[in-house]
This record gives structure tokens, sequence and C-alpha cells, in this order.
């Protein structure tokens, strides 16, 4: 049996963790073993215009896409997406084998999160897939367990992840020790850093970088603010190191997202525009023709 074909079943749809959106099929094995590692529940489509109908159709959690796809590219996609409101608000991770700034410029422009690069690292895209992942995910099994009598180790975990974060996020400048983090929320420095490597793919301070630079792509790219300003509200020494750090995580400099953002929005494209020739009303997404089943049985990023 062909890949596409174990994953088709127009009968059943059940919740998807990630969305994997490529034209290789080896590829898209490969990301489908590395997601196994973590138990999360995939669903697949071999190209732009299935993705976006299954997007919408399953309201994955994350969108894992290749740029380079026939037909409707992975920069069309992503506007599709974004221009939808039921699946805007889901992120976008571009796969991509090329290391050209203008297309990174594109893909952020278009709404995409982050970039992983091919061929992939199985440390790197664990890490970054669940940074993304977890702020749905950590907030829904906390609710999920938040009315039990008997919290479970995992949802303690849960509970302390979140705890910790809510302390970073407002201290991005001046975080606390790992130490002092680990008192305020009521546990010791190893059950931390473990509750955040289980959840996050990373320890504390790994989180803590990958949200300073989260939070400055968001500032960078909808705002205004000056560098020097947004540098040492995130916590950089000095503007050369954030944009030093900046440029080594997105692959460009501040001011050139920032010029190719604005750029985006001043050219003002409206939601149902034709994107390489496709437009969002026309593409068909019923259900019974197009149905994916999703994999796996994972009910968290742990």
């Amino acid at each position: 049996m062909t890949l596409e074909a174990s994953l088709w079943n127009s009968g059943q749809q059940l919740q998807t963790d990630v969305l994997l959106i490529d034209d290789s099929v080896s590829d898209l094995r490969v990301l489908m073993d590395m997601m196994n590692l973590k138990d999360l529940r995939v669903s697949v489509a071999l190209s732009g215009e299935r993705g976006y109908q299954q997007a919408i159709l399953l309201k994955p959690s994350l969108i894992l896409m290749d740029v380079h796809m026939p037909g409707m590219n992975g920069i069309a996609t992503c506007r599709q997406l974004k221009a939808h409101p039921a699946v805007r608000s889901i992120p976008v991770i571009f796969l991509t084998s090329a290391n050209d700034l203008a297309e990174r410029l594109a893909g952020f422009a278009a709404g995409a999160v982050d970039y992983i690069g091919k061929p992939f690292d199985v440390q790197e895209v664990l890490a970054r897939v669940g940074v993304h992942l977890q702020r749905n995910l950590a907030e829904l099994e906390l609710v999920a367990t938040s009315t039990g009598d008997q919290p479970s180790e995992a949802s303690m975990d849960v509970r302390l992840v979140v705890q910790a974060q809510q302390v970073l996020s407002q201290a991005l400048a001046h975080p606390p020790s790992l130490d002092r983090l680990a008192r305020m929320v009521g546990t010791n420095r190893r059950r931390l850093n473990e509750a955040f490597q289980a959840l996050c793919g990373q320890p504390v301070f790994g989180w803590l970088r990958e949200e300073r630079l989260r939070q400055a792509n968001s500032q960078v790219s909808g705002t205004h603010t000056p560098f020097s300003v947004l540098s040492e509200a995130l916590g950089y020494s000095t503007p050369a190191n954030f944009s030093k750090a900046f440029r080594q995580r997105f692959g460009c400099s501040p001011s050139e997202m920032r010029a190719q953002f604005q750029g985006a929005v001043a050219a003002g494209q409206e939601p149902g525009e034709s994107l390489n020739g496709h437009s969002a009303d026309a593409i068909d997404t019923d259900p019974d023709r197009q149905s994916l089943q999703p994999q796996g049985a994972a009910q968290a990023w742990h």
C-alpha cells in the first residue's frame, strides 16, 4: 500500500496535532517518524491545495509545510490560510532546502512563524515543533485537568511549565535564576527542567531564548518600535547582539524583515484574492472527497 493510500479514510476525522504538507513522500515519511517520537497525531497532504482543505477540515494545532510544491506553493497556501478566519491562528512552519533571504522574508510576510531547513535534524525539528505546539496543548491540558481531585504527574508538569512561563514572560529582560524560578513555582530545578524538556522539547532557558525571539519576530513584523528599545525589553545586552541573534534564528536582520512585512501590508492583499491562480472560494472542501486519517493517538506534547 502506498503512503497516500494508507492515510486516506473518507469516513473518519479525528483531532490532528500536526498537519504535514509536502509533495515529497520521502520527506513525509521522515517527518512522520519524528512526530511519532512524541506520539503526535499527524495528517498529511501532498499539495498546497489539499493542505488548505485539510487545515479547514481538521483544525490542526500546527502546520509544517514545504515551500516548493507544484501548483499552489507554500507561500500562496500560507496566505490562503491566514485569510481564512477559522484557521488563521494556526502556526505555520515552513520546510525548505533553500537558504534564500528573499524566500524567507516572503514566508514571514505571508504569516509563517518559523523555518526548518532540509535535510532535517531530529532535535531541531522536535524542539521547534515543541515550542509552537506547547502553547496550545499545555493550556488545553491544564483546563482539562483543573477539575480533577488527584492531578496526575503529567498534569502537574503542565502546571509547573505554564506557571514558570508566565513568570518568565513577564521578566524577559531580567529573568530569575533557575533555582529561584523553581522555588517560585514550588518545585526544584531538575523537575522543572525535565518538565520543560518533556513539554517543550528543550530546557527552561532554551525555551526562554525561543520566547524572546518569538516575541522579537512579532514586534519587528507588527510594530514600529525602535530596535534599541526592543533589544532592551527582550533582555539583549546590546542592539547588535539582538540583531545577531535575530539573523541567526530567522536568516535575516530585523530591519529586513520589518521592511518586507510592512511592504506586504502596504500591498493590501485581500482575503480570497487569487494566489498562483487559485482562489480560496474556488477550492473544494467537501469532506466526502477530501478527508485524511490522522495517525497516532497523542494527547499532548509529552
